[in-house]
């Protein structure tokens, strides 16, 4: 498949991707869901956890620690590769999973690379301003995680959450989702907006990490994941980051007197660790000032309801 078609709102924070150079083999392979990781008994999905310092995680999402009620969703979230893991699952029939994780990762991160430098190349950023992305400006050490998920079909929809309103602790996070319709963001003024999914099209969620590094130029978007009543969802989540003790701050060829630092630097460590005690008001906790236009900043959701309605 070759590079088709761009689009970017950056006033939604979301952006797609059609017809990328990804392989249509290894979407249609992880998200198969006949014989693959969400069609496992619990007791094997569990057993993927229980490796000391394992690299391959199942479970619930992290942020429903914030909500009364359960998310209609579970996940695996994969760090590197899944190998050791795999062969426990699916001791007959590991390595047609591997492959396909290693080679869908592995184009994922050159899509993610070209995308940082299409969107930092349009704020006039060059591979000299982001000392990090290294001298060839390759983000050779950066760092990332792919996120499985399932949402199962539920009796009443209208009581339920898939995943419950965020924004992403992310550089960049793409997503793949199968043919059944879920995803919202959130626009200021009109809503909770539905991505419906189109073949052959990724969703690029610009996350809170370059929402800090442009300075609230691009902002993160806040996002939600809705069930069906009768229909399954599964997408594929890549989630891109900096190295995990790399300073990120607004860049210094964006901020003058007129457009002071709005964020102090936070590595994506100490950010995960805040995102985990503060969600959503965790952009809000590394905020310096507010722009001197006297604007609120675009991305202080502290006014949206980001649990159930």
């Amino acid at each position: 498949m070759q590079w088709n078609s761009w689009a970017m709102h950056a006033e939604l924070g979301v952006c797609s991707k059609s017809r990328t150079m990804v392989s249509t083999r290894a979407f249609s392979t992880v998200l198969n869901p006949r014989g693959r990781a969400f069609s496992l008994s619990h007791p094997a999905k569990a057993q993927s956890c229980s490796i000391a310092g394992g690299r391959f995680r199942y479970g619930v999402a992290r942020i429903s620690s914030f909500f009364p009620k359960l998310m209609w969703s579970e996940g695996f979230t994969i760090f590197g590769s899944p190998l050791e893991h795999a062969c426990q699952l699916w001791p007959q029939d590991y390595s047609n999973f591997c492959d396909v994780i290693e080679e869908y990762e592995k184009e994922m991160k050159i899509l993610a690379r070209r995308l940082m430098w299409l969107m930092l190349g349009s704020l006039d950023i060059s591979k000299e301003d982001v000392k990090w992305a290294g001298p060839k400006g390759d983000f050779k050490g950066a760092n990332a995680a792919i996120q499985l998920n399932s949402y199962p079909a539920c009796p009443e929809p209208d009581r339920a959450m898939g995943l419950a309103a965020h924004t992403d602790s992310t550089l960049l996070t793409i997503l793949y989702q199968n043919n059944t319709s879920g995803l919202q963001v959130h626009r200021d003024g009109s809503g909770w907006v539905t991505v419906p999914p189109i073949p052959d099209t990724l969703v690029v969620n610009i996350g809170d990490l370059l929402h800090i590094l442009s300075n609230g130029l691009y902002p993160s978007v806040l996002h939600r994941a809705m069930v069906n009543r009768t229909r399954h969802r599964l997408s594929v989540a890549y989630l891109y980051g900096p190295p995990p003790n790399v300073q990120i701050s607004p860049l210094s060829k964006l901020v003058d007197l007129t457009h002071p630092p709005l964020y102090r630097p936070v590595t994506w460590t100490e950010y995960l660790g805040t995102k985990a005690k503060y969600f959503d008001k965790a952009l809000s906790s590394v905020r310096l000032c507010v722009p001197l236009n006297g604007l609120v900043d675009v991305n202080d959701h502290n006014g949206v309801e980001v649990g159930w309605t």
